[in-house]
């Protein structure tokens, strides 16, 4: 796929999942202003009905009040009379008599108290919202509403009367700030005509997480979904490099495998047109030698295939391991003089003790570490995760000297794993690799 479709499908879908993401948000904002207006009106109501309820107890208690303060009156004019209509006409018609005015005067004055007793204001010092409302009575009837109505969150309230500037009673007294910022104010005793305007102010010290609470399951099916949209765009967008390089990676083990098995077969066409020719044929030795080419570039073909189908059968998990007693030096022995040839002529040398190629072994408790040591090229830190990939080859640029096709540390790392143990690489580039293998020690 070409890169410019590559980033213009990214670019797209990432427009696309900001819009949702943001329409995601648009609606949640959305919905937290309504379950806000609903909270609103729900405080309102309630408040509304411990006012109401509050104003029926005061109502109550100033009646008892009264009646209390009309038992206690000595109404010496009364007599035997049980009404008061009666009183003021006796009253009213003994006043014209001259020498009883100061008595009638006074028994007047007493009917004058009597009738303020019934009819008029009571004593300031009963309007005191100190002796009216306590903040153990107006606590319950918030709580019993707040309750009713489905509000279940902490709250303060204060009394705040305006002609003293002045909060009079108060819950806690934790918030005093908080609620004369409050916009939930209502009047105390709104059919009072006369008497103070006191307010009764409610502050919700977690409103805004009580609200965003009531909102769980939309929050979280919300986030739910927003994840889901990342990580599926996240997937997709990572497949598609990961299908890039792995068709790029095909490509050149194609064309490596092109190459590596072009050479052989070039080869044994070239001796089988040479056993052709009839000088030649004269020739034991040459003939000889021509049929030992052959036979090396076809072991060469088949040890290649051998081990692209070994890798594949690897990878499918096909190949079991059978467990046997070895001796560990006399297989990296074995290993060495199998190698040495062409070690050799490549320049190199493999030496058990001093450094070229420097193979070592050490016994641990469980096990045993193998560390095979060069004083290569080295290998940088982004491609040392990757060089135990199935088919990768550290980039040379346009330089293609280096043989095989990026099977090798994949099938040492697959079989290592095999018998349950593990390889790491430590590298550095111009001073050379290290390759440590361990092995667990098993009983059989």
């Amino acid at each position: 796929m070409n890169k410019k479709v590559i980033y213009f499908i990214i670019t797209l879908m990432s427009v696309t999942l900001i819009a949702l993401m943001i329409i995601q948000v648009y609606w949640i904002k959305n919905a937290i202003m309504v379950k806000e207006a609903i909270f609103n009106r729900d405080v309102g109501d309630a408040v509304s009905n411990a006012i109401y309820h509050l104003e029926h107890i005061d109502r109550d208690r100033m009646h008892r009040l009264k009646r209390n303060s009309l038992r206690n009156t000595k109404l010496n004019f009364i007599h035997k009379k049980d009404s008061l209509e009666v009183y003021l006409t006796d009253n009213f018609t003994s006043f014209s008599q001259d020498h009883k005015t100061q008595q009638n005067l006074h028994s007047f004055q007493s009917s004058g108290q009597f009738i303020q007793n019934i009819f008029g204001q009571p004593p300031k010092d009963m309007l005191k919202i100190e002796n009216r409302v306590s903040i153990k009575l107006m606590d319950s009837l918030l709580k019993v509403e707040f309750r009713e109505a489905g509000i279940k969150t902490k709250y303060e309230f204060g009394i705040y009367t305006p002609k003293y500037r002045k909060m009079m009673l108060q819950k806690t007294g934790h918030y005093p700030k908080e609620l004369l910022a409050s916009p939930f104010r209502f009047l105390l005793f709104p059919g009072e005509i006369f008497g103070q305007k006191n307010q009764l102010m409610i502050y919700f010290p977690n409103e805004r997480s009580y609200l965003i609470t009531r909102l769980w399951t939309l929050l979280a099916a919300s986030l739910v979904l927003i994840l889901t949209i990342i990580f599926s765009f996240t997937y997709v967008i990572s497949t598609v490099f990961k299908q890039k390089k792995l068709s790029e990676i095909k490509n050149d083990f194609i064309n490596n495998m092109t190459h590596e098995f072009k050479t052989p077969i070039s080869t044994i066409s070239l001796a089988c047109q040479a056993l052709s020719d009839k000088d030649v044929a004269k020739n034991p030795s040459v003939y000889e030698s021509y049929v030992s080419i052959i036979d090396e570039e076809n072991n060469r073909l088949s040890g290649m295939a051998e081990r692209i189908l070994q890798s594949a059968r690897l990878q499918k998990g096909e190949i079991k391991i059978k467990l046997e007693k070895v001796d560990l030096h006399h297989l990296i022995t074995d290993a060495k003089q199998k190698l040495d040839l062409l070690i050799k002529q490549k320049g190199g040398v493999i030496n058990m003790d001093l450094p070229i190629i420097t193979i070592s072994t050490r016994n641990i408790s469980q096990g045993i570490i193998i560390s095979i040591k060069d004083n290569g090229i080295g290998i940088n830190k982004s491609n040392q995760k990757k060089v135990f990939d199935k088919l990768y080859r550290v980039p040379t640029g346009n330089i293609h000297n280096v043989k095989g096709f990026g099977l090798g540390l994949s099938y040492v790392k697959s079989v290592i794993e095999k018998h349950h143990g593990k390889i790491t690489i430590d590298s550095e580039l111009k001073k050379g690799s290290t390759f440590t293998i361990y092995l667990p020690l098993k009983k059989i």
